[in-house]
């Protein structure tokens, strides 16, 4: 299968990377020339993949058209505020049929629309999927074990992409839960914020782990509330990934949180080159919640923490202070 990933990314080049190993000619479509000469010359992106040897087979291209051109499926790894642009500069490029797939876990802050829902929009006409779940870029590169969800409303689609990206290393699971994947996949980013804050002012486990249980029932009543299924949130998807992004040390959500919680302002805490989605996220996140008539505690609290400066340990306390309710 011809594919195109665009997104040049640690994210984007882990999944060229996972499909060249599966013998997929994969066109990777960055903005940095440098990095694309790097990866002509060494195969390697060392400033988002460190000193990974990437296999054969993928092609950086700095053309944003030619990158897609004939390609069977487009993997689109990007952060989500450039989205809506990408996808409108390649619709017209689009093979007929081409699947595109979303690995972006975000929102469109200013319509609260999900990736796919921009890339239909966008790029009406084809199948589309959004691939999600626990996988940390810098592990997918190397080939470590890891098991994500493909999911489409399109069982033909969601079926193509899973057979594309699945190796013996990389195990991806089809679903036809597109809303619950993606809400979940989003959300955990803010939570893996409130994680991060949490271990930066020096709490411990138990406190850790009542976050990501609540955390856990917030995502479910919002996917609930959009149409998404409860079983997606107990899967890969949902519980899987908030367990990593909110324990793992290669969360970039969660490191912001611990720069947060140590005392550093959001500008200080952004890291160069990466981009933390949960910020974003949490504006959207609240937004919705109030649309569809749900309370999210946590998320509203880091929206105070992120957007409106309040101190992280009065946000815990005003968490810790809510008015006693049955589990």
């Amino acid at each position: 299968m011809k594919t195109a990933v665009l997104g040049g990314g640690a994210w984007g080049t882990a999944l060229a990377a996972q499909l060249a190993r599966n013998g997929h000619p994969v066109a990777l479509w960055l903005r940095e020339a440098a990095i694309a000469e790097e990866l002509r010359t060494r195969r390697t992106n060392h400033l988002y993949l460190g000193d990974v040897v990437l296999p054969e087979g993928i092609t950086p291209t700095l053309e944003l058209g030619a990158a897609v051109v004939d390609a069977e499926a487009v993997v689109v790894a990007i952060p989500s505020q450039f989205a809506r642009g990408v996808y409108a500069q390649v619709a017209s490029r689009l093979a007929p049929g081409a699947v595109l797939v979303s690995a972006t876990k975000g929102f469109e802050l200013d319509t609260l629309l999900r990736m796919s829902e921009v890339a239909a929009a966008e790029a009406p006409g084809h199948p589309i999927a959004a691939l999600s779940g626990p996988s940390f870029a810098l592990e997918v590169a190397r080939g470590q074990p890891t098991a994500v969800v493909v999911a489409s409303a399109q069982p033909a689609a969601a079926e193509a992409i899973q057979l594309a990206v699945s190796s013996a290393s990389f195990r991806a699971y089809a679903s036809d839960d597109l809303i619950g994947v993606e809400l979940a996949g989003a959300l955990k980013n803010v939570v893996a914020i409130a994680a991060g804050i949490l271990d930066g002012l020096g709490y411990g486990h138990n406190t850790t782990a009542a976050l990501i249980t609540r955390g856990l029932a917030e995502i479910a009543r919002l996917v609930a509330a959009r149409g998404g299924r409860a079983d997606t949130v107990s899967g890969l998807a949902g519980l899987g990934d908030l367990v990593l992004t909110c324990t793992g040390a290669l969360s970039r959500n969660r490191r912001l949180g611990q720069a947060l919680g140590a005392g550093r302002t959001l500008a200080e805490a952004q890291e160069p080159h990466q981009v933390a989605e949960g910020v974003r996220t949490t504006l959207a996140a609240c937004a919705m919640a109030a649309a569809s008539g749900v309370e999210l505690p946590i998320c509203e609290r880091m929206r105070s923490v992120l957007h409106e400066g309040q101190p992280p340990r009065q946000a815990l306390e005003a968490l810790m202070l809510r008015s006693l309710k049955r589990e």
